[in-house]
């Protein structure tokens, strides 16, 4: 028999030292609904995108009642187990609306989560405890370890209300991106949400507590968004290239047999062989042909 687990509102002291604004509570429905809702009321706000700078604010919660993850699916978490955070960032509309770009801000995403978790198995000298325990993405939103889903990443695109000051030329110019974090830290193997998840203390040995490991890993996102994004919105195209090397060398779907499942109901079975120039996925089906999958959710057959 599982005991229930009281959420507690997160203790932050080093994300909140890095972040422009950090919002902490001990539960909500999801903490990228409640960023939505902040941004919409006007109860969070963020500075405008200046050329070199780049605001982050933090929304953190350690129990969600309705998480969610792409294309409607539930997120399960548990609290004081779970890291449930999103970030928001206002960057400049015509870069997030770009379809030959903006598919690299989830990439960026990913990227800036992996960096943030090896980041901080170093700082703590904790190690894996197998060679193959490495951290890899799953195209594209799952944080993969030892083939299992340790987290997923879910963004969304807000327009924040305006200033009403007909001062400030720039303001409609920019949109607020939400990046919703869900990381399995501190789950034992009895409370897995499902057979295909797993958690960081599962694979790593030497870990910190898990409140020191939410800090640190939002710490180290709030620096790598900011520092990421500051570099993308200043050469999106440039940006795309040398990300997408960066993704290859962490892609776990590369290489492998898998199955899109798309919005409309359908399915299409390949190989992953890479990534086009604006992040789609290249799938090639038996017959030899190179698909393009933007908007699916893939899995392993």
């Amino acid at each position: 028999m599982m005991i229930a687990l009281k959420a507690a509102t997160p203790q932050l002291p080093r994300t909140t030292a890095v972040a422009d604004h950090v919002v902490a509570v001990d539960e909500t429905d999801s903490t990228n609904a409640l960023a939505v809702q902040m941004i919409g009321d006007g109860s969070l706000t963020l500075p405008d995108h200046q050329d070199g700078e780049l605001a982050v604010a933090v929304v953190a919660a350690d129990r969600q009642t309705a998480g969610r993850g792409r294309n409607g699916h539930k997120w399960v978490s548990q609290p004081g187990r779970c890291l449930t955070m999103s970030y928001a960032v206002r960057i400049p509309r015509a870069i997030a609306t770009d379809e030959s770009v903006n598919g690299w801000l989830q990439m960026i995403a990913g990227l800036v989560t992996l960096d943030a978790l090896n980041g901080m198995i170093e700082e703590y000298g904790a190690a894996p405890n197998q060679p193959d325990c490495s951290l890899e993405l799953k195209w594209p939103n799952d944080v993969f370890c030892h083939g299992l889903k340790l987290g997923g990443l879910l963004s969304e695109l807000v327009i924040p209300p305006s200033s009403g000051t007909g001062t400030d030329a720039d303001a409609d110019d920019d949109v607020v991106i939400v990046f919703g974090v869900g990381l399995n830290l501190a789950l034992g193997a009895c409370r897995l949400p499902t057979p295909q998840s797993t958690s960081l203390q599962l694979h790593v040995s030497g870990l910190p507590s898990f409140g020191e490991m939410r800090d640190a890993v939002a710490e180290r996102q709030v620096e790598g968004f900011r520092e990421r994004l500051v570099k993308f919105i200043a050469d999106p195209k440039g940006q795309a290239e040398s990300l997408r090397e960066e993704v290859k060398a962490v892609c776990w779907a590369r290489g492998r047999q898998v199955e899109a499942h798309f919005t409309d109901g359908t399915t299409l079975t390949g190989e992953a062989i890479g990534l086009n120039e604006d992040a789609s996925l290249i799938l090639r089906t038996q017959d030899g042909t190179d698909h393009t999958v933007r908007t699916a959710d893939v899995g392993v057959l």
